[in-house]
């Protein structure tokens, strides 16, 4: 039998949409591109939470009424420095936050969606997981990596400790708390050129589920 869109995909939404998600350094920026490259459009939730706090938006002056003036640089733009320090190991403080940034994050990832187009659509959502996202979309895709591989890469691209890089991925949802969302996975232990060949596969069984569920909705009206 064909693998089925959900029956929830097939309503209240115009573009089949995947959610891409995966723990910090596990590749997802890199999954995303290879999508990109083959003509697919990619929403990144991370760049629309900067955009959400630019100077002189809501977001920030939202942020800046809650946390205080410090977390502003010399330049009026926000120190995401300063702001993470007062954020990451304060759980109260963190959904203060999460409660400005999220709601804007999700209308203008909804924004985007509506006029992006495309054979079907990635959305790039981190916190898919930790933010109950999953009903946003039609498939999830989990980016995945053994945690040692995880610090290896952070260490290697922030210039941290080891310490460090075990706290950053302490914060985040467990590898099996995003592996038992995940419709699909892409083990990325390896290369750039076998997370692209994972990609390729991907991309021509997303192609065919959108075309099935755009099939169904003609077969409607």
């Amino acid at each position: 039998m064909p693998e089925q869109p959900p029956a929830s995909a097939t309503h209240g939404r115009a573009f089949f949409r995947v959610g891409l998600t995966g723990g910090i350094a596990s590749g997802k920026s890199a999954a995303a591109n290879v999508f990109r490259s083959l003509g697919v459009p990619v929403i990144d939730t991370d760049e629309i939470a900067r955009e959400v706090v630019e100077p002189n938006t809501p977001g920030l002056a939202a942020v800046v009424a809650t946390f205080g003036p410090s977390v502003l640089g010399a330049d009026g733009r926000l120190d995401r420095k300063r702001l993470r320090a007062i954020v990451f190991h304060n759980a109260a403080e963190r959904r203060r936050l999460e409660e400005i940034l999220h709601p804007r994050i999700r209308v203008q990832m909804n924004e985007l969606s509506a006029v992006s187009g495309g054979p079907y659509q990635i959305l790039v959502i981190p916190l898919l997981v930790e933010t109950g996202l999953k009903p946003s979309v039609d498939r999830v895709l989990v980016v995945d990596c053994a945690p040692a591989v995880q610090i290896a890469r952070l260490m290697q691209r922030d210039a941290s400790s080891e310490e460090e890089a075990r706290s950053v991925l302490a914060a985040q949802a467990s590898r099996n708390e995003r592996l038992a969302q995940a419709d699909d996975v892409i083990a990325n232990d390896s290369d750039v050129a076998a997370l692209a060949n994972k990609v390729r596969e991907l991309d021509a069984r997303y192609r065919k589920l959108a075309a099935e569920r755009a099939d169904a909705a003609r077969r409607r009206t």
